[in-house]
């Protein structure tokens, strides 16, 4: 066969190749499984981790001593950056469930304000008695739910707040290189990298619900940065050519590092409110170590210190009911300066894995 015929014949058996290679991906009849194609992918489901969600843990040991009822209002995002192509926000919208989330894993004790809907829509029914008597055991009662006054419990403080800053390419380096060889048909190859950095800004306060006064205020801010790394190269193999390249890049994720900045914020928060002068960083967690006792100072009002129990281990004490939550209005600039300690409840890893916060670099 002559040069032009296999030329000719080679073309149409590449698309055949390559058709039956894609009828092994997608089927055009679906199977048993009522399904085109098998799904790729098989990561399986991981917790949602920051550096500072160790340090929320530890906080529950002292959050148990001392129940706080605490309300979580709208953290909305105030950046006003939206994608280009408008296809959405560039910042999560889902502040507010990132700090119930960081609350929760603190031992806050929660009440709903965020979304009452369901609530508001059964004490609708119930006080119309469209809902059935739930009494337990089948006792007799009336036979249709009863609206009981003071069921619901109140909040002791709420948190609100936005995301305020959302600043792009604050600094950025790059450098590249190229050569090879002068003739025309010599080898040539060219790499090059970059970073830049960017940053998320987040203001929250901490309101008292029985009097509206801010209690708490914290602004904190978190850099995020991004890298890229390429390397081709091109070159004349006798009548043809190749021009290969191979590149990695990565920026680490924006809406994690607005779940950090809530997290931080939390974790301070919460600390003033139960003095504990940093007890729970991540280097002092006392919960971490089970072969020394190390208790953490009561909760303010409270002179019901935590119980060592033998190895190291220590549980709250019951607190008397007439005692007060916490302090209210209290001055708190003695611990200004340990808040702007960059590294303060910082964990550099996740505590759940030793592969880091989401998977090994």
């Amino acid at each position: 066969m002559t040069p032009r015929g296999r030329k000719y014949l080679l073309k149409p058996l590449v698309f055949l190749i390559a058709a039956v290679a894609l009828e092994g991906c997608i089927s055009p009849v679906a199977d048993s499984a009522g399904r085109y194609t098998a799904p790729i992918g098989g990561s399986p489901v991981i917790s949602n981790e920051t550096p500072y969600s160790a340090a929320l843990r530890c906080m529950a040991h002292y959050t148990a001593t001392h129940p706080i009822r605490i309300a979580v209002g709208q953290i909305a995002d105030y950046t006003g950056k939206s994608e280009s192509d408008n296809s959405g926000r560039k910042i999560t919208q889902g502040a507010a469930l990132m700090a119930m989330s960081a609350l929760s894993k603190a031992g806050v004790q929660l009440v709903e304000r965020f979304d009452t809907s369901v609530a508001e829509m059964e004490l609708k029914y119930a006080n119309n008695k469209l809902i059935g008597a739930d009494a337990p055991g089948g006792q007799a009662g009336p036979d249709y739910r009863q609206i009981i006054a003071g069921s619901i419990p109140g909040s002791d403080y709420y948190l609100v707040g936005g995301i305020t800053e959302l600043n792009f390419n604050i600094r950025s380096e790059g450098a590249s290189a190229d050569g090879g060889e002068t003739a025309t048909n010599g080898i040539k190859g060219q790499t090059g990298g970059s970073m830049y950095v960017m940053n998320v800004g987040l203001d929250l306060r901490l309101v008292d619900t029985r009097t509206l006064q801010v209690v708490d205020v914290i602004s904190y801010q978190k850099q995020i940065i991004g890298r890229q790394v390429s390397v081709g190269v091109f070159d004349f193999l006798g009548a043809n050519f190749f021009d290969a390249s191979i590149g990695q890049s990565a920026l680490e994720p924006i809406q994690l590092a607005v779940r950090s900045v809530i997290e931080r914020a939390v974790l301070e928060m919460t600390s003033r409110l139960y003095h504990t002068e940093g007890g729970c960083s991540a280097a002092t967690d006392p919960l971490a170590d089970g072969t020394e006792a190390r208790t953490p100072p009561p909760a303010h009002g409270d002179d019901h210190a935590p119980t060592p129990l033998p190895g190291g281990d220590s549980t709250p004490a019951p607190v008397p009911a007439n005692n007060p939550t916490t302090a209210r209005n209290e001055d708190h600039t003695h611990d200004n300066a340990s808040r702007q300690d960059p590294y303060r409840f910082y964990g550099s890893s996740d505590p759940v894995a030793d592969t880091g916060l989401r998977g090994s670099e």
